[in-house]
């Protein structure tokens, strides 16, 4: 008998933090958020204005804003202040601290991370938790605005955008012959380089709050710098920013060169001019290189230097489309045959495959298990990310090389023993693939059990339905849209995992605690009812789906609030004891309708039903017949549910009593 544990009162505030309606939350947010994305529409700008100012005051936003910040990849990262909100008195407080009165913004931390190309270090600015807690609240009131007067063809730092379809709009754009040169853009420290003055004069938002953030300066080996102008890489809100200098671009150039115009200087033909924006980077198409040189680069570079911007001179070229060109790690080039291909890029391919061999050249004495938990995620995460391209052989060829330098390490970890040896150890046959590299670990009962190699070309390709130009997240007329292509990701991020796709679908994507979305963006946790540890087993039938969104305190650890469940109630094994039970209950149910069915038919015999019925002997003995064949298969069925339930079911009384 174990004894019971004391647990300590609640405070006050941790019960307020618990205490919060997430649903009420997100209506009042989202509410706001609908009526300034209206007014915007309207260009009443004053009322936008005011919108604003009555969400960033509100109670829901600054508990929305807390919540953010405490819940992403950087929550335990602090600022120069060394604090961070980790526990619920903490978020209680920081909520009630959020006022816009005596607000000072601080300096940030400034760190360096290294750059794609291995060879730079890009600066970061890491603001404290109070100001990282005051852009998020002004973002809430920002956003709407950003996403209702951008490009249409701007994908970066954009709400249910991504590169898959901004890859997808360089293929609509060149897919046509005429369309044959390309301006590769890239502008030179974007984030650095922004002009303050621009952006107070322009961005839709608290002045005095956006000009604290600007000018607060930055920390760097106990030495404080001043910042005279750019937005801090780092911020929450200075995607954002970017989007709002660099959102117009797209409507200049349809302004100067639109679609059904015909140029004199290209011989009468249209100039086929269409930009495509993710962040920073961009890709102008155009008829002819001298429209791209003399006209589209000089038009762009006035655009730039009103924002205090430039064009990268190394980075920014002009390309044929049948050289092909890099966008995002793609390779779009149109080949002899006419034929435009959008593949992994070369770069993209040998930075991927450098990293694996790192891991694998580096995983001296970790065991083949540590080592594929490594390399599993990394394959899989790139071949998702490529998955909407040609990339078949690409996958086929970076599996090769893998599994070339899996066999390396096997033999360096085992020098003294043939190859034969190391061949049964480390592979075996799964599937249709002859050697697969496996190793063998426990799981969290202590079972035994193997993993294996995650292959990239076991991954299917599905081409990207590209996103809506003018579609709105905030607008209510794109809701049911929206809606509907976040249920297609969600089946496509689920892909293979049979449980979550199920207790998605029972829930309707919904979490039942707190009735919001399940997305990628909230994420998901699959929890057992009864615990493991317990005794219950793998969720795979006899599913009572929840739903968690808001951290059960008082059966769980703190966790993400934000990071929505998915919940499956499980009820153990089964015994002989229990399916006899179950079965005798289900056939007896079984011949309760087989007995109700019949006394429908009063002529339940052929030969009374010759006397009762003028049709042919031979008819009748078809309708019994008829009459018979349904009956099987009805009890066929009942049978394999009974056999199905014996095999992974539930319990009888957790089967059998009503939900909770």
């Amino acid at each position: 008998m174990t004894a019971a544990q004391a647990v300590g009162a609640v405070s006050r505030e941790a019960a307020e933090w618990y205490a919060i309606n997430w649903q009420a939350i997100h209506r009042n947010v989202r509410r706001l958020q609908v009526r300034i994305v209206q007014a915007t529409k309207e260009s009443r700008w004053g009322r936008v204005r005011a919108l604003q100012r009555l969400l960033t005051h509100s109670y829901s936003g600054k508990v929305l804003a807390v919540r953010r910040v405490t819940e992403n990849n950087g929550k335990a990262t602090p600022g120069v202040d060394q604090e961070i909100w980790d526990t619920p008195e903490k978020k209680t407080q920081a909520v009630h601290a959020l006022k816009r009165r005596g607000y000072r913004s601080q300096p940030l931390r400034r760190v360096y991370i290294p750059k794609s190309d291995g060879g730079t270090m890009r600066p970061l600015g890491i603001p404290t938790m109070i100001d990282r807690g005051q852009q998020a609240l002004h973002l809430l009131a920002l956003d709407p605005v950003v996403e209702t007067t951008a490009d249409r063809n701007s994908y970066g730092f954009r709400q249910r955008r991504s590169c898959a379809d901004a890859i997808g709009q360089c293929f609509l754009a060149l897919r046509s012959a005429k369309a044959q040169w390309v301006l590769e853009g890239d502008i030179k420290s974007c984030f650095d380089k922004i002009s303050h003055d621009w952006l107070l004069a322009h961005v839709l938002m608290d002045r005095v709050i956006l000009q604290k953030w600007l000018k607060s300066g930055y920390m760097e080996k106990h030495v404080l710098h001043e910042t005279t102008d750019g937005t801090p890489q780092g911020g929450i809100i200075s995607p954002a920013l970017a989007n709002c200098a660099l959102d117009g671009l797209e409507r200049l150039l349809q302004e100067k060169f639109p679609a059904g115009k015909r140029l004199k200087s290209l011989g009468g033909d249209k100039p086929c001019v269409n930009l495509v924006r993710y962040a920073d980077d961009f890709v102008i198409t155009s008829k002819s290189r001298e429209l791209l040189e003399g006209e589209i680069k000089p038009l762009v570079e006035q655009f730039l230097q009103k924002r205090g911007l430039e064009l990268s001179p190394t980075k920014t070229v002009i390309t044929h489309v049948e050289h092909g060109f890099d966008f995002l790690g793609q390779n779009v080039r149109r080949y002899p045959n006419g034929k435009l291909l959008i593949k992994p890029s070369r770069k993209n391919v040998g930075t991927f495959l450098n990293g694996i061999r790192q891991i694998i050249k580096d995983a001296h004495g970790v065991s083949a298990a540590d080592l594929l938990d490594q390399l599993n995620p990394k394959i899989r995460g790139w071949a998702n990310y490529h998955r909407h391209v040609v990339s078949k052989r690409t996958f086929g060829r970076g599996d090769h090389i893998i599994f070339s330098n899996l066999w390396q390490w096997a033999r360096r970890r085992h020098p003294n023993k043939p190859p034969r040896w190391v061949n049964l150890k480390y592979f075996e046959r799964r599937r249709d693939r002859d050697r697969t590299f496996f190793g063998e670990t426990c799981d969290d009962e202590g079972r035994p059990k193997k993993v294996w190699l995650f292959h990239a070309q076991s991954t299917p390709i599905k081409r990207q339905v590209k996103v809506k130009g003018e579609a709105n997240p905030y607008d209510p007329t794109y809701e049911t849209y929206f809606e509907e292509r976040e249920g297609a990701h969600m089946l496509e991020t689920f892909r293979g995992i049979r449980t979550l796709r199920y207790l998605w679908h029972e829930q309707r994507g919904l979490c039942t605690l707190c009735n919001t979305k399940i997305t990628r963006i909230t994420g998901w946790r699959l929890h057992y009812c009864v615990p493991r540890v317990k005794g219950g087993s793998c969720p795979l039938v006899g599913l009572r789906p929840l739903g968690l969104s808001r951290v059960d305190w008082l059966i769980l650890h703190s966790q993400n609030l934000q990071t929505a469940s998915l919940y499956a109630c499980d009820g153990g094994s089964m015994s002989k004891k229990d399916f006899v039970v179950l079965a005798s209950r289900v056939i007896a149910l079984y011949f309760i309708f087989w007995g109700l069915d019949n006394l429908s038919y009063v002529p339940v015999d052929a030969f009374e039903l010759h006397h009762y019925s003028p049709l042919p002997q031979e008819y009748l003995y078809k309708v019994h017949l008829m009459q018979l064949s349904h009956h099987l298969v009805v009890g066929t069925l009942f049978l394999i549910g009974a056999v199905w339930v014996y095999k992974c079911g539930p319990s009888v009384e957790s089967f059998l009593s009503p939900p909770d």
